[in-house]
């Protein structure tokens, strides 16, 4: 049943992380053609954004060493906004040359995981961004800037919000579309979650190039959600059939799962273009190819009933 809650925005996008946060994480490396099956039948499913691939170095991400020959394979899906990780100079040349144009960078809110994640400080990662994010504004691309530890940090503990603000205020000033805030190990609640909202709304960084990225760790990422939707928030990302965690932080538990924020999405009456039948279906099949259950709880309750598509 459809019932509407107030103050809530009309329609969200969701920012689809499974083909690249959710499969950096497996243990096994996805063939490539899966993989580009796996975001043909995302979108397919009505998402528009869905991020394809990382252009890191392989020895840090094995998992995601064919991001030349993936993307390719998939950029010219109609409608589709296919942006991808670039953590540096050569990361962007890389994704500049097969003719991406929209990219992200991906900066930590503290001193630990800069050094576990970027082997650099903050300011030293943030010195390599800037001119990374301008020269790919001068191409004419989209940048996203990502922000890790948001909310909590396995080796530092709670996270202080000015510190986090900081660090936003940086890469939107060097040039950033907008952001993602991250909850890279699940540890935020709600009521942290407006705070550091409110928090960045003080420092003139508005809610509309604001998003959230929850991990469930402790099976919140649903409620600070909503939290973040009843401030004005209109992107989230989620993963389909909450692949994902982080290898850099051992305790990150999977991603928000892009059925479950669908189901909560479609009952409040808000828009997301998505279709919860076919999203489900491919999260069916994508756990078929990596031989075990979606941990999605709405994947599990209507998996049974799910039709896999046909091969395209």
């Amino acid at each position: 049943m459809v019932v509407p809650a107030p103050d809530l925005p009309a329609r969200v996008r969701i920012h689809e992380v499974g083909a690249r946060d959710g499969l950096q994480n497996e243990k096994a490396t996805v063939p490539t053609e899966v993989k580009a099956e796996f975001v043909r039948r995302l979108a397919d499913a009505g998402l528009t954004t869905i991020e394809a691939t990382s252009f890191v170095h392989p020895k840090w991400v094995p998992q995601l060493a064919d991001a030349e020959q993936l993307f390719p394979l998939v950029r010219d899906l109609p409608g589709v906004h296919l942006p991808v990780l670039v953590p540096n100079g050569r990361g962007l040349d890389r994704a500049l040359a097969l003719k991406a144009n929209r990219v992200a960078v991906f900066a930590s809110a503290t001193e630990s995981f800069a050094k576990a994640n970027l082997n650099r400080t903050v300011d030293e990662s943030l010195a390599v961004f800037a001119p990374v994010v301008a020269r790919a504004k001068d191409a004419g691309a989209h940048v996203r800037g990502y922000v890790s530890m948001c909310f909590g940090d396995p080796w530092e503990g709670a996270v202080p919000i000015a510190q986090v603000v900081r660090v936003c205020r940086e890469l939107v000033d060097m040039g950033c579309d907008e952001l993602s805030l991250g909850d890279t190990i699940g540890v935020a609640t709600p009521g942290h979650v407006l705070e550091l909202l409110a928090a960045l709304n003080e420092q003139h960084l508005p809610t509309d190039v604001l998003g959230v990225h929850f991990h469930d760790t402790y099976g919140q990422a649903l409620s600070n959600t909503l939290a973040a939707l009843q401030h004005g928030v209109t992107t989230v990302d989620a993963s389909a059939g909450g692949l994902g965690g982080c290898p850099f932080a051992k305790s990150a538990t999977g991603n928000l799962a892009t059925e479950d924020l669908v189901w909560m999405l479609t009952g409040l009456g808000i828009d997301s273009g998505v279709d919860l039948a076919r999203l489900t279906a491919t999260s069916v099949w994508m756990a078929e190819q990596l031989g075990r259950p979606s941990p999605s709880r709405t994947v599990r309750a209507l998996g049974t009933t799910a039709q896999p598509h046909k091969e395209q």
